[in-house]
């Protein structure tokens, strides 16, 4: 470690903060001083490092060469120093867990779950980051994941929660009142549900594999409405708008309760494919942490188990 670098701390946050915003105004707005304050810090850091991190027009500013260079380095460190400072912060007599994961597992899996585990570790506050992009653990404070994916997550713990198993599933109404479902042609019929992740670390739910492994390829899969996130066509499913290719994890309790009913048995399983926890190795003697992770495994095993299907692999 470079004692040099951490001498000129408030030089960099004010480097970080003024490349982000591409403005020296805004980044003193952001860190509660003045522009000519991260204007000095900006070029002791120029001077310490002998060469120009910005360009100077009369409205605006640009990164040189080397600002571009430096930016990424600065902004990850900086994250990291953030997230280690939270991490320390939050541990005390109510612990708090931070727990990152997609929207959908979320809304349709865990948040109905939650009380579960608030009984069983009342002292801990729980707190659900739900988004799907690529966390950083200690840049953004996170302490466990769960992520949709083939596994890959190395330097990690990482456990095997649910394997994909996608199929149909509509709503009671929709059978009793839209048109005939009682083979897979007669999709052609019914509006098709899509969902299309934005992120590319996973594979998406496709009607074109579900119709040609069913034997049912002349069916037009093209049409419908399309989603980002499993939840939602889950909703749209519900409210009778029509036939969702979605996770069953995501429906079992839709399943149970009657909300949703499954027309075909046929559903695709995509090997090595599923909802994975993740947890940083250093994070695992933490008493918080490894009681989640004792509670979540129990309760997946306890409340995913689906009736027998006819399974397809894709």
């Amino acid at each position: 470690m470079n004692p040099q670098a951490l001498a000129h701390l408030s030089a960099l946050r004010a480097f970080e903060a003024a490349a982000r915003h591409m403005s020296f105004t805004r980044a003193s707005e952001e860190l509660h001083v003045t522009p000519a304050a991260i204007s000095h810090h900006i070029r002791q850091l120029e001077d310490w490092l002998g060469t120009k991190l910005f360009v100077r027009k009369p409205r605006a500013v640009e990164l040189t060469q080397a600002g571009q260079a430096l930016l990424p380095g600065v902004r990850d460190g900086l994250g990291q120093l953030a997230g280690a400072v939270e991490r320390v912060r939050r541990r005390g007599d109510r612990r708090q867990l931070v727990i990152s994961m997609a929207p959908s597992f979320a809304a349709k899996w865990l948040v109905p779950r939650l009380e579960g585990f608030r009984r069983i570790c009342p002292e801990v506050d729980v707190r659900i980051d739900s988004n799907s992009r690529v966390i950083d653990f200690a840049r953004d404070g996170v302490d466990i994941a769960i992520r949709y994916g083939d596994g890959a997550y190395p330097d990690f713990v990482v456990e095997p929660l649910v394997p994909y198993r996608n199929f149909p599933v509509c709503s009671p109404q929709l059978l009793e009142d839209g048109p005939p479902l009682r083979v897979p042609a007669d999709l052609a019929r019914h509006t098709l549900l899509h969902v299309h992740w934005l992120s590319g670390d996973a594979t998406s739910p496709e009607w074109a594999m579900w119709l040609k492994a069913a034997g049912a390829e002349e069916v037009d899969w093209s049409r419908g409405p399309v989603f980002n996130d499993e939840a939602n066509a889950v909703a749209a499913a519900l409210a009778g708008q029509g036939v969702a290719l979605v996770n069953g994890v995501l429906v079992g309790d839709d399943l149970s309760s009657g909300r949703l009913v499954r027309p075909f048995e046929l559903e695709l399983a995509h090997d090595g494919y599923g909802y994975w926890l993740v947890i940083p190795p250093a994070l695992m003697e933490e008493a918080p942490v490894k009681a989640f992770h004792d509670w979540l495994l129990t309760e997946v095993e306890r409340s995913t188990a689906l009736p027998g299907s006819c399974v397809a692999a894709v």
